[in-house]
């Protein structure tokens, strides 16, 4: 039997990799502001809201804008980036990542993203999970993002469960220090694992399996 009734899954760098795209959009509007953008300020940004994300930018360059020039900025980073995201399949979702969601499901868990994208909806329709997940709590719904819980605490009550009862799935330290602030678990894959901070570290999504004794 399942230690956890539900597993609540952050989407980029977990479910699927849209890494790439973030990338490439924000390279080109700081590209166009004249700032300074590399992997390593891009490493700054896993987990973080959009708006979150211009503000690190803009810190990096020493460039100051208004409200106004912010929410375009964030728009045109937006568009370009929904562009990439067109060109996303179904040969984007992982055997491992589907067979072990497929396990979960078959073992009764009730499963929830929870990522701060706004495009939660589109990217998950585009890999051919639009309707698999029993919840979803992304930056449509949320105020705060990670690593603030809220994601995380609507996620678990969208799916009617207290965070004692669920397993956060996270590949960013942000969203491994939400989990813990929130009162969850949390199983951490890639740097999540490497921090320190999650209750288990992934070598493979497949391992969520025996995390949850399924």
């Amino acid at each position: 039997m399942s230690k956890y009734t539900g597993v609540i899954f952050d989407l980029d760098g977990v479910i699927c990799s849209t890494d790439r795209f973030h990338y490439q959009a924000w390279k080109a509007v700081a590209d166009k502001l004249g700032i300074p953008f590399d992997e390593t300020v891009n490493s700054r940004l896993r987990g973080v809201s959009r708006m979150d994300s211009l503000e690190i930018i803009l810190e990096n360059g020493g460039r100051v804008l208004s409200e106004d020039e912010k929410l375009a900025v964030a728009e045109e980073k937006n568009e370009i980036y929904k562009g990439l995201l067109s060109s996303m399949t179904e040969a984007d979702l992982s055997d491992e990542v589907k067979n072990t969601l497929l396990a979960l499901r078959s073992a009764g868990l009730k499963l929830a993203i929870g990522s701060s994208s706004k495009n939660t909806k589109y990217i998950l329709k585009q890999i051919g999970l639009g309707d698999f997940f029993d919840a979803i709590s992304d930056g449509t719904n949320i105020t705060r993002s990670k690593p603030d819980p809220e994601v995380f605490l609507k996620a678990a009550e969208f799916i009617g469960l207290s965070p004692a009862e669920c397993l956060v799935v996270e590949d960013a330290q942000a969203g491994i220090e939400a989990a813990v602030a929130g009162g969850f678990d949390s199983a951490g894959i890639g740097d999540a694992a490497a921090c320190g901070k999650a209750t288990y570290a992934m070598n493979g999504f497949a391992d969520l399996k025996a995390i949850c004794g399924v």
